[in-house]
């Protein structure tokens, strides 16, 4: 069995009320199952009712062991961490991955920060867990019994990466937080800093880094894709913030021949009649034309990516 579980899919910051019901309101969490290995990606606000569930479910069966995949340590993507309840049970293994890009500081050293009194009851170094911490770049990694991970950067603000798990002849894609590569030097002949051999070069690599996005959702059989913002939005104020537009997502995944995007990374403000409307609106566009399936993320939401 391949599958992935929504356990959180809002940005920025969890958003709980009657307004995110539909949709969910924790952050970043996403649970992977090849067969009986374990693969989380983030460890937002919905990490927290996932291991809930682990323990419920899973622990009755023996010590609870999983692979935690980081996209970057931006606070909604780890917030959950100190809230999730297998780190405090005895015989649970961990194995956390992730970029480290911040004043040179090992992962275990960003991650543990929060598990200090100045933030939190219980010190990193009182839990029962035994956890492994390894630092990412952009690699290719054998987790054995079948299963690949290749990473690849993004745009972000912070080092962040994208997660392609392999297994059994399909592919899930995750690809947040994230923006369009653009070229960031001046392209106005009039203006003072204008240099029309780096304007060249800075459109060339602008083009370059995108086509290995797309190379690198190339195929996908879900890809769950940062969409935090309408083109008309992005546009108007959010160009630098390190996230994409639906339409720059649905463009994306539609080239790269992608055969189902999930729409991720809600912005906090986004009720659920907001992206019902959106949802509406894109896949009746979309879905009718291409072979492309197009959905906004649900918390809760199983896929199955069967061989």
């Amino acid at each position: 069995m391949f599958s992935v579980k929504i356990w959180g899919d809002r940005g920025s910051m969890p958003v709980p009320g009657q307004d995110t019901v539909l949709f969910g309101g924790n952050t970043s969490c996403l649970e992977v199952r090849c067969d009986k290995r374990i693969i989380i990606i983030d460890a937002g606000s919905g990490i927290r009712p996932l291991g809930d569930s682990l323990v419920k479910n899973e622990l009755k069966n023996g010590p609870i062991r999983a692979d935690i995949f980081l996209t970057h340590t931006h606070w909604d993507h780890i917030m959950g961490f100190p809230m999730f309840t297998p780190i405090y049970i005895p015989g649970t293994v961990l194995t956390i991955h992730g970029p480290v890009s911040f004043e040179d500081e090992p992962l275990e050293k960003v991650i543990g920060t929060q598990l200090s009194y100045r933030y939190w009851p219980v010190r990193h170094d009182e839990l029962s867990s035994s956890i492994k911490y390894k630092s990412l770049q952009e690699t290719k990694l054998d987790l054995d019994d079948g299963i690949t991970v290749i990473t690849k950067y993004l745009n972000h603000p912070v080092l962040c990466l994208g997660y392609r798990i392999e297994y059994k002849g399909k592919a899930l894609v995750t690809i947040y937080d994230h923006e369009p590569y653009r070229n960031v030097f001046p392209t106005d002949p009039s203006q003072p800093d204008y240099d029309p051999e780096i304007a060249r070069e800075g459109e060339e690599t602008a083009k370059e880094e995108n086509a290995k996005i797309l190379a690198f959702m190339n195929n996908a059989d879900i890809c769950i894709h940062d969409s935090q913002y309408t083109a008309k939005e992005y546009v108007s104020s959010k160009i630098g913030w390190g996230h994409s537009s639906y339409e720059y997502a649905i463009n994306a995944a539609y080239k790269a021949k992608v055969k189902n995007l999930v729409l991720f990374h809600h912005d906090p403000q986004r009720t659920d009649t907001e992206l019902q409307e959106l949802e509406l609106f894109y896949s009746t566009k979309i879905n009718a034309k291409t072979t492309l399936h197009l959905e906004m993320a649900r918390e809760g939401k199983l896929y199955y990516l069967e061989p």
